[in-house]
Parts: C-alpha cells; structure tokens; sequence
C-alpha cells in the first residue's frame, strides 16, 4: 500500500459530475471524504462542496473532485467512479485500502 497515490476519478464520473454542474449553473467540486462511523468502521462522504486550502484538487473534463488532507491516506491509490445499476446510479469508490466493506458500499474498515 503505497500512501503517496492520490486517489484517480474515472471520466464517467467527471462527466456525470459536469451534468450535475450544467443545471444548477454554480459548479461545485465533488467532496469525497471519508468519516468514523458506519457499520464497518468508517465511511464515505460523498456531495458537491467549495475546494477548500488544504484539499487535493483532481481536476478533469472541467470538473473538480476534493479530497481533504486527512481523508487523503484512506483513499491512496482508490478509484472514484460513476455507475448506473439497477438499484440506482450513484458515485462509487474502489478503495484498495479497505480490508472489508458491507453492503450499502458506503461503509469500510481499513
């Protein structure tokens, strides 16, 4: 696990993202975070937020993800994406730092 790989936003999600941004006319970053909590240990959040000073910026198709300083190292090397499923399209993340996750896909522990 190599603490020092930022996170990587898959062209879907900038995408999405950007069509989110195109009706509200403000375009916000997508703030991915991750808080204690949940049924595994910790867990993502996920909404649109102002960049903030010490936030990573990932910049494409436009569009910004945020990640803040201290949720940085839980998302090292992860993959934020998009996908459309039957039970609903949301933002997801590939979080090789996890050793086990739960069903709702927002919860993990490390």
């Amino acid at each position: 696990m190599d603490l020092n790989l930022p996170p990587k936003v898959t062209d879907r999600a900038f995408a999405r993202l950007a069509e989110i941004n195109e009706g509200t006319g403000d375009a916000k970053a997508l703030r991915v975070a991750v808080e204690g909590g949940g049924c595994s240990g910790f867990q993502y959040d996920i909404r649109l937020d102002e960049p903030a000073d010490d936030d990573l910026v990932l910049e494409g198709n436009g569009q910004k993800v945020v990640v803040d300083s201290v949720s940085l190292p839980f998302l090292a090397d992860a993959v934020i994406d998009f996908t459309e499923e039957l039970i609903g399209a949301r933002f997801t993340i590939d979080n090789p730092n996890a050793t086990a996750s739960c069903g709702c896909g927002t919860s993990f522990s490390i």
